[in-house]
């Protein structure tokens, strides 16, 4: 495993992170038991991943919980914990500032630790990214001071969002929808680098479809039903292409995350494990690398044929 650097004062982050938005009850994908969410969690400290990231809504507050407890014997110092602010436990959104500090309170009891190393905010509406005109950084910056967070972000979905966030605040996370068919994010790369931010790749397999094993009569009854059939049809299309160009159908995940781990500015990839293969599968992307070579013709196909599609999430 490789590390990487994340945030000042927090120990270097193993490049792949375990997404546990899985471990909770009534995830949005599929339900986790206790003992298969611990099993988890420990199967991802014997690959030896330090980076775990987490959110109050992720099982309504039990995938926080399952993952405190999993992490309960760890040395608190070697390990790395990011979650979340803005979609509660109880299922709703709150984003007003004077909820942070509840909001955090509740993630560090059900964390079971005294800090956590980043708090972001998840995916908020665009006009609380401004620092000029939100009191939520302020609020951000005492926690710090109080050793409670060591740093800040948001989790964001494009360039636009991520500028506008380090340009006005002290963010020094972002977590950043990035993968072979969204690339947008990656036009701030430059800058968050300018600016010391870590960068957190999220959703690198693009919610399954770049595992490689959907097509385009594939139908879904989870969080996934959002997509209408025209979106499947278009995106069961672009994958097909995506394997003609890296020419590996069989290892196409882990080509995937290699491509996110191809640039400089990501710090981690978290990509999503509802069992205990499929973490093997995407820990195993670590050797499988992809070319420079191939990292450009990826680009240049998404400039050229996904780009203007605006693809939804």
């Amino acid at each position: 495993m490789k590390y990487n650097r994340y945030i000042k004062d927090a120990p270097l982050v193993s490049e792949i992170g375990l997404g546990a938005w899985q471990l909770g009850i009534d995830s949005g994908w599929q339900d986790m038991s206790e003992k298969d969410a611990y099993a988890m969690v420990e199967k991802s400290l014997e690959y030896w991943i330090n980076f775990f990231d987490t959110a109050p809504i992720y099982g309504h507050g039990t995938g926080e919980d399952r993952l405190g407890k999993a992490l309960k014997t760890v040395d608190r110092s070697k390990i790395v914990i990011n979650t979340k602010f803005g979609r509660t436990n109880a299922g709703y959104t709150n984003f007003n500032s004077d909820n942070i500090r509840e909001s955090l309170e509740g993630s560090l009891k059900r964390l079971q630790v005294d800090y956590v190393d980043s708090l972001i905010i998840h995916n908020p509406p665009y006009e609380y990214l401004d620092g000029n005109k939100n009191d939520h950084y302020e609020i951000l910056e005492r926690l710090i001071e109080e050793g409670k967070i060591k740093a800040y972000g948001a989790s964001l979905d494009t360039y636009e969002e991520m500028e506008l966030l380090m340009n006005t605040t002290n963010a020094k996370v972002i977590e950043a929808f990035f993968n072979i068919l969204h690339q947008d994010a990656s036009r701030a790369f430059d800058l968050a680098t300018e600016k010391d931010v870590g960068i957190i790749a999220k959703i690198p397999l693009d919610s399954g479809w770049l595992s490689g094993k959907y097509h385009a009569e594939s139908t879904f009854n989870d969080i996934r039903s959002r997509w209408s059939r025209q979106e499947i049809q278009t995106r069961a299309y672009l994958v097909s292409r995506v394997k003609e160009i890296v020419q590996n159908k069989n290892n196409l995940a882990q080509k995937a995350i290699s491509f996110c781990l191809s640039y400089d500015a990501v710090s981690t990839v978290i990509p999503g494990n509802v069992n205990i293969a499929q973490l093997t599968s995407n820990v195993e992307s670590i050797h499988n690398p992809i070319s420079g070579d191939m990292v450009e013709k990826l680009e240049d196909f998404y400039r050229s044929e996904i780009k203007q599609l605006n693809l939804p999430w």
